[in-house]
């Protein structure tokens, strides 16, 4: 079995005979949500519905349907001992051939869902800003990537949508409510004007900077002098990360940054609810 994951347009490009898996009820303790979906095919698959006993019951039925032998369209199953799990809910499983009107259908599922998704800009390209946008990529976020130096963004995968100005802080009136900002440009000045320009909104989810203690403190008393008081200053995350692990190399910047934009978009939502 082959769990390659590609694109979605890419795995239907390739296959042309796809049995859809798609969870349509939960009760209780379950692995995914309701909506989740996978695509089966005769060899490979795309997509999860939660993995373990409750995936490979979900894949051998639908291989069945391909297989023309038998198969449901239909399975409750109990997430217990029997199968070998412990969540202990029940899913609900509906299986669907896709043929073109399936296909039609999940293509525009799967745009409203790319359109719904979380944005987050990452002013500067730089060793931190590209290991922070590839990471984010790997999540259900639009990530976009502002640098005034072509060179660097032409080193970002081609997941990243980019953004080339010369004045990167021109953009920020224009990003989305909600979304979230990470300033990691190669120069403090610019960074400094940035996060001056994202604090003027109050409707960012997250406000981030690279840096240190004393780079904040500079940048609060920068923030003072141009008459932002000290409670508008104290939205923003400096230095991003945090201070829990004593690691200053891209990579793990990257991923407790992105724990942070995760649990910042979270409570953004409970707090729009």
């Amino acid at each position: 079995m082959n769990f390659l994951q590609d694109s979605l347009e890419g795995f239907l490009a390739r296959e042309h005979r796809v049995v859809i898996v798609e969870v349509t009820a939960v009760k209780g303790s379950a692995p995914r949500d309701e909506g989740t979906f996978m695509l089966v095919a005769p060899t490979e698959i795309h997509g999860t519905v939660g993995g373990g006993q409750l995936e490979h019951i979900a894949i051998e039925n639908a291989r069945k349907m391909l297989g023309s032998a038998g198969g449901e369209a239909t399975l409750d199953i109990p997430l217990g001992p029997d199968i070998g799990q412990c969540c202990g809910g029940r899913v609900e499983l509906t299986f669907t051939f896709a043929d073109e009107a399936a296909r039609a259908a999940l293509d525009k599922r799967v745009a409203d869902e790319e359109r719904r998704k979380p944005q987050v800009w990452v002013f500067g390209a730089g060793h931190v800003g590209r290991a922070l946008a590839e990471a984010l990529t790997l999540l259900p976020l639009k990530v976009f990537a502002v640098e005034a130096r072509e060179t660097e963004l032409n080193q970002l995968t081609s997941e990243v949508h980019r953004r080339m100005v010369a004045m990167p802080e021109s953009l920020i009136a224009d990003i989305p409510a909600g979304s979230a900002v990470v300033i990691v440009t190669h120069d403090h000045a610019l960074d400094f004007l940035i996060g001056q320009e994202a604090l003027k909104r109050t409707d960012l989810a997250y406000i981030g900077m690279v840096g240190s203690k004393s780079k904040r403190g500079a940048f609060v008393h920068h923030l003072e002098e141009q008459g932002v008081n000290r409670a508008e200053a104290d939205r923003l995350v400096l230095p991003i990360g945090g201070t829990d692990v004593d690691d200053k190399r891209p990579e793990v910047i990257a991923a407790m940054t992105a724990s942070e934009v995760l649990l910042a978009f979270a409570a953004w939502r409970n707090k729009s609810a």
